[in-house]
């Protein structure tokens, strides 16, 4: 690893979600250009054009931004390389291949589709690998020329070495070598003048001074046609680091949606932290020393060191991200930031009007102290709003008036203490939880009750279920109107199931 400032490119494809091994991938870029004073680059690698998906560029972005991972040139950024979209550096990757070709690297390929697939199939019979015989790698310039008068197409392929070695260094893996007669004779350029992934990035990543390649290790079969490639182009490769798969939680085969691995963004639906996932993405393959586990981004910034990745494949753990989630939010994370990013899903759900996004409105403080109550139980955001829905909802009587009497206890005796409450409570300071607390144990020794017997009626009866926040928080963020209309329903509802 150079000591100079590095300059990294993150490049996914447009095909669909960014999920978390891409994104493992775009966080280990950013950290090193961090920490290094470098940049980190931004581009979007949509020459497939059978396989694009157009809403998918948008996602992407949104989930890089979700995670914090600034970019310092590529879209909406712009920058001295633009564009960074391949789709619109097509011409130059023509010149580069007409290049090849001249200099001898690389020559035109006329076979048909049907032709490549019974050549396959013919070495599949001879228990052959399957690849390109190199039909028209010696034609001469005249058959050529012949060919692309008569009208034919043709892909451009590069001419790879048939005898010796090919070797390139890997930061976690050390030096790979493979043997020039195993490799192919791979697409540069195919026939609707979009190039293969083996061409763009070549160019791009030397045009736009890219000085380290960190990529999922799919790619390292490929990379000897890489390398040969900047030889033939008399250009200094840069330093290759290839990321270990990540794998299912029970270690067999890569992961997948199939088991349940979904994109970036839907974390950030479900209620997840960018910082619990940056954190858990960090350590799918990197690890500080044995203990550590918490890092924020300042500490990954500092801590982090790619050349200690472990090669090896990595596990996805989906309750470990659970429980990383719910550490974030339970002990990281301040009370007003973690009310704040409750926000959205209460407005979401009808709870909360827009306005309680503004941290300067009661409507905030209002949201803020009800999750002052929960915000020890949260595993994600979302929960927020199932636990603290009746603090905003205007009717909360959508329960049976069973529910409302305990175990052990008969329909009248609960009665008996809702009436009390009532009264009890009709003229007490609700800003003071100790002094409800009191009036209600006293109330409850008065008519004969425990105080469960008591406190259960009257927790259904503010939140319309029997679990809940902590029964004299619930009472005091309620405020005192509310709560005695609430049991004023609940008499109501006991009155009319005794009759």
């Amino acid at each position: 690893m150079t000591t100079g400032p590095a300059r990294v490119r993150f490049a996914p494809s447009p095909t669909g979600d960014l999920h978390v091994g891409g994104a493992r991938t775009a966080l280990f870029n950013w950290i090193v250009a961090r920490q290094t004073g470098g940049q980190f680059i931004l581009r979007i690698e949509d020459t497939d054009q059978n396989r694009l998906v157009g809403e998918s560029i948008d996602g992407i972005l949104e989930s890089i931004r979700w995670l914090g991972l600034d970019w310092d040139e590529g879209p909406l950024v712009d920058g001295p390389h633009a564009p960074y979209f391949q789709s619109q550096r097509l011409d130059l990757y023509t010149r580069y291949v007409q290049q090849l070709v001249d200099a001898g690297h690389a020559y035109p390929c006329f076979c048909s589709a049907e032709r490549l697939a019974e050549v396959r199939e013919q070495q599949r019979a001879r228990k052959e690998p399957p690849g390109y015989d190199r039909h028209c790698r010696n034609l001469s310039k005249e058959e050529v020329q012949a060919k692309f008068d008569a009208g034919e197409t043709a892909v451009y392929r590069f001419k790879m070495p048939l005898d010796g070695e090919t070797s390139f260094y890997d930061l976690l893996r050390g030096e790979i070598s493979y043997e020039n007669r195993n490799l192919q004779d791979l697409v540069l350029l195919k026939t609707d003048g979009y190039p293969t992934y083996h061409m763009a990035n070549v160019v791009d990543d030397h045009l736009m001074e890219i000085s380290h390649i960190m990529r999922a290790d799919e790619w390292i079969p490929t990379a000897p046609l890489h390398v040969q490639m900047y030889q033939a182009f008399g250009w200094e490769p840069p330093i290759y680091a290839h990321m270990p798969v990540v794998l299912r939680p029970d270690g067999k085969g890569k992961l997948s949606k199939r088991d349940g691995a979904v994109g970036v963004l839907e974390y950030q639906q479900k209620g997840y932290l960018p910082e619990a996932v940056v954190n858990y993405l960090a350590l799918l393959g990197w690890a500080y020393d044995d203990k550590t586990e918490i890092f924020t981004i300042d500490e990954l910034i500092e801590k982090f060191n790619v050349e200690k990745v472990n090669p090896s494949p990595a596990r996805y753990s989906f309750e470990k991200l659970e429980w990383m989630n719910q550490h974030y939010i339970n002990h990281v994370l301040e009370l007003d930031d973690v009310a704040a990013r409750c926000v959205p899903f209460l407005v979401d759900a009808g709870l909360v009007d827009p306005v309680a996004a503004d941290t300067t409105t009661g409507e905030f403080a209002r949201v803020r102290d009800t999750i002052e109550l929960v915000k020890d139980r949260l595993k994600y955001l979302t929960e927020a709003t199932e636990l603290v829905d009746f603090f905003f909802k205007d009717e909360t009587d959508d329960y049976d008036a069973e529910t409302l009497v305990p175990r052990k206890t008969e329909p009248e005796t609960a009665l008996a203490g809702l009436n009390a409450a009532r009264e009890g409570l009709a003229d007490i300071d609700f800003s003071d939880e100790e002094a409800l607390e009191a009036k209600l144990r006293e109330l409850a020794g008065e008519i004969g009750l425990k105080a469960g017997q008591m406190f259960m009626p009257i927790r259904v009866a503010v939140s319309g279920r029997t679990v809940s926040p902590g029964l004299f928080e619930t009472l005091r963020v309620l405020g005192r109107d509310t709560v005695l209309a609430r049991i004023d329903i609940a008499i109501q509802k006991l009155q009319a199931h005794t009759a």
